[in-house]
């Protein structure tokens, strides 16, 4: 009883506290002369929804506030996996922990389980419902059983809330179908097609060649649908505050079966406006904060990554600003860092790296990344323009050679990528295909070529050690830890075959996790190096994000350096982006007090590193962890 009294006194000082911020967060949205009445229903929903969160939760709640930002802590390593593609559903997911524990994994981030359309979903981001489990993963009691598992082992559980869109066979999408008028005002729904030619005219498409235009005809409701991803996703009318009180019900009823992070999904394209591309709007950041503030007061160990895949200038902006500085998202994704170490890999160059990075605007203390080299999804080409003008290259023909060299339009290139959404009126597109596959190992494999498969696993170790070190929460994508290649079954299957996403969605190889122990296989010397440089990270205090991430600049364009500074601690990363081996000067490391005690040990090779004639040598693709302290 002690706990539940001292909940609802904790609940009581957070409403108290945050009062004021959510008031005026809710009426830059939704007028005060015309909405008050809907701010009253807010002051009586969130006492409501407190208490229906789970007692467990609710202790879980108060000693994570106590901790402090647990998601900064250098012991977060995550993996994002489909679990029908892992070990078919949630209880074969739960079967494999231990394998996920012996790895060093301790966040999973599981692709959309909820029910979907059959057919055509968008991978399961068309959305039935928004909390259950779809009959194929199994039932809600199993995800009840797998998230109490994973607290009893210190796991932590990422899932998806599609914020932005139901699909057309949602509740509501159906009653609106059916004439009601309250649930076609939950949509953005027109009686003829004036209002979406309108919008048509600053709307971009998302998807230009599978759903074209950003409007759908319902032959059924005989109206016009805003429809900006598929024409099966409907998007919501946020505009409309019954819609937020709706979606922030089953927010909370998400997070009640367990859930520690919640992955806000396309949350850039949540306000709609005339006139204007309606992503990144003022509106939407408002909404993001009003969500997360009333989250705050509900559930505070349930936290908020940011799916923003934007230009870096705009992601930090979903951390928040000015007055909702650090009250908006708790992590991002760090998806200019993603496409620059891909742009690396194909020039071997490290140019734009540096000046794409050392032009991130700072983020705040109590936010973090999520680092990562590979997701579910296709890798876009969105640098900035006038920084690759700045290194003497043209931005149109940079992108046409990244393009060429990943999606086998180079004889020479190692890289059997496929091309997605290309647009020829503009010469757009972007990049499929699994790390190794778009790193070489498949080509090399196939041409028993032993440089290729050698020159291929050393890029992959390469890449997951700058985002197990770097700032943030390094991410695995499921099968990049064995190497997985490229998965072409997805041309036979009549639903997935005009998406070539589904080529780097591949299944978990079993067969090959039990033949770990063939020390010669690349995909062993994959797994037992990511798993080792996870067990250094975890030893290791330097790793916890503080914003203690300084870029060092080397003299050598090959080569990227930053490093991670505590008062205790330093470590040094450097990272050879070139086939042949280079060298930088070592006397700035030097200064920074790397050989004050002798040589230092790269932690990657357990190897002292020795100097010779004031040089530092670096393999090809070679990666160094030098550790001061």
């Amino acid at each position: 009883m002690g706990h539940k009294k001292s909940s609802k006194q904790f609940f009581d000082l957070r409403l108290a506290a945050n009062l004021g911020l959510v008031q005026r967060l809710f009426h830059q949205l939704y007028p005060k002369e015309t909405e008050s009445n809907h701010f009253q229903k807010l002051m009586v929903l969130l006492p409501k929804l407190f208490q229906s969160r789970p007692d467990e939760l609710k202790i879980q709640d108060l000693n994570r506030l106590e901790s402090g930002n647990w998601y900064q802590s250098e012991k977060m390593v995550g993996m994002q996996l489909y679990v029908e593609h892992f070990n078919k559903d949630l209880k074969g997911l739960q079967s494999k922990i231990p394998y996920l524990k012996d790895l060093g994994i301790n966040l999973l981030h599981l692709m959309p389980i909820t029910p979907r359309p059959t057919g055509e979903n968008d991978g399961g981001y068309a959305v039935n419902k928004y909390h259950g489990v779809a009959k194929q993963y199994g039932s809600s009691k199993d995800l009840l059983n797998l998230t109490q598992e994973l607290r009893k082992q210190d796991m932590f559980l990422m899932l998806d809330f599609v914020v932005n869109h139901t699909s057309d066979e949602f509740t509501w999408a159906k009653k609106a179908r059916a004439g009601d008028k309250k649930y076609q005002d939950y949509y953005y729904t027109y009686a003829d097609d004036t209002v979406p030619k309108a919008f048509e005219k600053s709307l971009p498409e998302v998807f230009p060649e599978t759903s074209p235009g950003n409007f759908t005809y319902d032959p059924e409701m005989k109206r016009w649908v805003m429809t900006v991803f598929n024409n099966y996703q409907w998007d919501l009318n946020y505009s409309n505050p019954e819609v937020f009180l709706e979606m922030l019900t089953n927010l909370i009823k998400m997070v009640n079966q367990g859930v520690d992070i919640v992955r806000f999904d396309a949350l850039a394209f949540l306000w709609k406006k005339m006139g204007t591309i309606s992503q990144n709007l003022p509106e939407a950041h408002t909404l993001i904060s009003l969500f997360r503030m009333c989250l705050q007061i509900i559930a505070p160990g349930a936290i908020f990554l940011a799916e923003a895949i934007v230009a870096p200038k705009e992601i930090v902006k979903y951390f928040g600003q000015e007055s909702t500085k650090g009250n908006e998202c708790e992590i991002a994704y760090n998806a200019s860092l993603m496409a620059l170490l891909w742009n690396s890999i194909a020039t071997k160059k490290t140019l734009l790296l540096y000046k794409s990075l050392t032009n991130v605007p700072q983020k705040p203390n109590d936010c973090t990344w999520i680092n990562y080299i590979r997701c579910h999804d296709d890798i876009g080409l969105g640098y900035d323009d006038g920084f690759i003008r700045e290194i003497g290259w043209n931005p149109q023909l940079h992108r046409k050679f990244l393009l060429d060299y990943y999606c086998q339009r180079l004889d020479w290139s190692p890289a059997t990528g496929l091309l997605f959404m290309y647009n020829p009126k503009t010469g757009d597109g972007r990049i499929t295909g699994s790390a190794t596959s778009l790193l070489g190992l498949e080509k090399g494999l196939a041409k028993k070529d032993k440089v290729l498969i050698q020159e291929a696993v050393s890029k992959m170790i390469l890449l997951y050690g700058i985002v197990l070190a770097y700032g943030g929460i390094p991410l695995i994508y499921g099968g990049d830890e064995i190497g997985t290649l490229n998965d072409y079954s997805f041309l036979e299957e009549t639903d997935k075959k005009d998406d070539n996403r589904w080529v780097n969605r591949p299944k978990q190889n079993w067969d090959m996790v039990a033949n770990l122990n063939d020390k010669k296989l690349p995909q062993s010397q994959i797994f037992n190096a990511v798993q080792k440089l996870i067990a250094i990270r975890k030893k290791h205090s330097v790793f916890a994000d503080d914003n203690n991430l300084v870029i060092h600049h080397t003299g050598n364009d090959h080569i990227f350096a930053f490093e991670r500074t505590s008062e205790r601690e330093g470590l040094l990363v450097l990272c050879n982006f070139d086939e042949k081996e280079q060298v930088v000067q070592s006397r700035w490391i030097s200064k920074l007090g790397y050989f004050t005690k002798g040589e230092p040990k790269n932690l990657v090779s357990n190897k002292k590193v020795p100097l010779k004639s004031g040089l530092l040598r670096l393999d090809p693709y070679q990666l160094m962890w030098l550790m001061k302290g």
